[in-house]
């Protein structure tokens, strides 16, 4: 799932990977890197796209919003995009876009969501280098406090909330789940709306920025940009920024999902933070995806986005 993922993080890389002497005749791509067909809409389902739901500085924030037509309120899930929190786009959660397979078929993933009864948030946040931790999640909670706080306008239930997120995404959407009264991590846009979250979903998360200081190739190009430094001359700064430092008894129930075979956020960071929430008393479940690296197509997808809605339901739909 996610195949996205994979391509934005060895992108935020910039030419780390050696240079190679090409093949004398070109290679055929495989099968599941073609592109794919172009977007199918999904019946009675109201997409909105760029609603502006904070600022920053002169910049705008703005996140895309799919709702079915009828019924409601409607449960929300906000839906974070990967890229190594420092690039990626909102777009990629809300538009069928031609390299990513989310096994939903032809339509975005807040598409299909809406399609399931649940209305779908894909939220852009501050990007690094430019913007340091804690920008992103500081986003993340005003644009959940910005739905909340016209939940009537988009027939949404501010009660059944979840996240959702992929890679960096992922990492944000723990964070989101666990810290629930961080002052740090507030904000101050939309003040007295809950950031507090019904569930979790993260596919394969940093959990435990920590690790990196093992990996310095990794280190220097996914977390000095996001975090400012070393681990060895900013500790305090990559304990901070890792959600197992957060779980508790209180934590709402979590998803994991992640590929055994990812060597970019290896699997120990999802199980550690489910062995974490599991000894605190919360409830957590993993799914770890044989063979399957930093992201995945075909029926793995599939079986993925289904766990993923199951879970969502049995949360949000009671």
């Amino acid at each position: 799932m996610l195949r996205f993922a994979l391509v934005g993080c060895l992108l935020a890389l910039g030419g780390a990977a050696p240079a190679q002497t090409p093949p004398a005749e070109p290679i055929p791509p495989p099968k599941d890197l073609l592109p794919r067909p172009a977007t199918t809409p999904v019946p009675n389902v109201a997409v909105t796209p760029d609603l502006v739901y904070g600022t920053a500085g002169a910049d705008k924030l703005m996140l895309d919003l799919a709702v079915p037509r009828t019924g409601g309120p409607h449960p929300l899930v906000l839906c974070l995009h990967g890229g190594a929190w420092k690039a990626g786009s909102r777009k990629d959660l809300s538009k069928g876009v031609m390299w990513a397979d989310f096994g939903t078929g032809r339509a975005s993933l807040i598409e299909s969501l809406a399609g399931e009864g649940f209305a779908a948030a894909s939220v852009s946040y501050r990007l690094a280098p430019a913007a340091k931790f804690p920008a992103q999640i500081q986003d993340v909670k005003t644009a959940l406090r910005f739905l909340r706080a016209n939940a009537k306008r988009f027939n949404l239930d501010p009660d059944r909330v979840g996240v959702l997120g992929f890679s960096a995404g992922g990492h944000l959407a723990a964070l989101l789940g666990l810290t629930d009264g961080v002052a740090a991590f507030a904000g101050d846009q939309y003040p007295g709306y809950s950031t507090r979250v019904t569930c979790v979903v993260d596919f394969f998360g940093p959990a435990d920025l920590t690790l990196y200081s093992e990996t310095p190739g990794i280190e220097k190009a996914f977390m000095v940009p996001l975090l400012g430094g070393k681990s060895a001359d900013h500790p305090e700064l990559y304990t901070q920024a890792s959600p197992v430092e957060y779980a508790t008894r209180d934590a709402p129930p979590f998803l994991l999902v992640h590929g055994t075979a990812d060597v970019v956020v290896p699997l120990l960071h999802s199980k550690r933070l489910h062995a974490k929430l599991t000894a605190a008393g919360a409830a957590s479940e993993l799914i770890p995806v044989r063979n399957k690296g930093h992201g995945w197509f075909g029926p793995e997808a599939a079986a993925s986005y289904a766990a993923t809605t199951k879970f969502l339901a049995e949360h949000l739909k009671k």
